[in-house]
């Protein structure tokens, strides 16, 4: 039992896995190793039956009891303690019904039912691609070009796998029901069970001469140049998904989908939070005392004027309602907000120094009102009060 993996490190999911995450895995795994996808190719083929070896005792909640308290051993029949389990342990596939578990995965892609013949249909693989749009692009909306490589039906085969002037021969096995059943010998006396056939993989079909364009796979690698539409609004580490431009599906199975990730790049002048824009506008000593109007740029190229008025205090905001971003496929728009920084000067010639001095000589109490208060609580502080 030593050489036996850990059933929850095969499907990449942590002990405490709830039964979806335990599904969501498993289809995951299923779709990347499935033989249709890696034909001949043995590693995969076992890696396979490892992925539903796991889920077949995790799914079973009985089963996946003992496992968890006895390890391999609780669902082993040699060991006496995992009579449930049936008697196909250590064979691959054990007595899980591949049809079942596809049919409930699959199911709503492509119609499984619950009828005994499964559709051997995959869906296709997503692709996704990253895009870097500018500041503007992203919050006015644009179109953009995306080059992806993807797999599609073979031009030569038509996504059969099959040879040009062959086809696909009935399998031997099932003789193309897809199933096998099986009895095995347990405690309980003989237990007859159905599993996916292990030579067609459900499929019912054997292709015997393998089309040479796409190694009998039925797809080939493509490049793609795909339009694609940014509503305006997206934010950096969005996703724009375009469903069915992913990779093409197994025997019948729907497109996957074309994911793209979204970076938008920094601007010189506002910083973005949600759908709101923030800037910081630098004014002079004297226009902030005396008042004045400034100039705000907008984000759309244009600017405005916004009157200050005298007094205002460095850290002042003012808001621009509604010149923020558009709101993701709805109507209106964030606010910009625009923080107003005195700008103390530097490198005063000896002229602006002495008036500054005359300036600051004239007793005034209103004009600083804060440094008077301020001086107000620190005499009642050191005197005690």
């Amino acid at each position: 039992m030593a050489d036996k993996k850990d059933f929850y490190e095969v499907l990449g999911v942590q002990k405490s896995a709830s039964a979806d995450e335990l599904k969501k895995a498993y289809r995951q795994m299923a779709k990347k190793y499935h033989p249709d996808l890696h034909p001949n190719d043995k590693e995969a083929e076992q890696k396979f039956k490892e992925i539903n070896e796991a889920y077949e005792v995790l799914s079973d909640a009985d089963k996946r009891a003992k496992y968890d308290q006895f390890g391999h051993a609780g669902i082993d029949p040699n060991y006496g303690a995992g009579a449930g389990y049936g008697g196909g342990y250590g064979g691959g596939y054990g007595n899980v019904d591949l049809g079942d578990i596809f049919g409930d995965v699959f199911g709503n892609f492509f119609g499984g039912g619950s009828t005994r013949r499964r559709s051997s249909a995959v869906p296709g693989a997503d692709v996704d691609v990253s895009l870097t749009l500018t500041f503007e692009e992203a919050v006015f909306g644009c179109k953009k070009q995306v080059t992806v490589t993807r797999k599609e039906n073979c031009t030569e085969c038509n996504g059969t796998g099959a040879a040009k002037g062959t086809t696909a021969e009935t399998c031997p096995t099932c003789r193309g029901t897809g199933r096998v059943r099986t009895v095995s010998q347990t405690m309980f006396g003989a237990m007859q069970s159905e599993r996916t056939c292990t030579t067609c993989y459900g499929t019912g079909k054997i292709i015997k001469t393998p089309c040479k364009n796409c190694n009998g796979t039925g797809q080939e690698r493509k490049q793609r140049t795909i339009s694609v539409n940014i509503p305006a609004g997206i934010a950096h580490g969005q996703v724009v998904t375009l469903s069915g431009q992913g990779c093409a599906g197994i025997k019948g199975g729907p497109a996957g989908d074309l994911n793209i990730s979204i970076s938008v790049k920094a601007h010189p002048i506002f910083e973005r939070k949600n759908f709101d824009l923030f800037c910081e506008i630098p004014v002079t000593f004297a226009q902030a005392t005396l008042g004045c109007e400034i100039e705000v740029p907008l984000p759309d190229g244009t600017k405005t004027t916004q009157k200050i008025s005298d007094g205002t205090q460095s850290g002042t905001v003012l808001t621009l309602k509604g010149k923020g971003v558009p709101y993701l496929n709805a109507k209106g728009s964030g606010n910009l907000y625009v923080k107003v920084a005195v700008e103390v000067p530097k490198h005063l010639t000896s002229r602006q120094k002495e008036l500054l001095r005359k300036f600051e000589s004239i007793e005034n109490k209103r004009a600083y009102e804060k440094r008077e208060s301020f001086a107000d609580k620190v005499k009642k502080f050191l005197n005690g009060n």
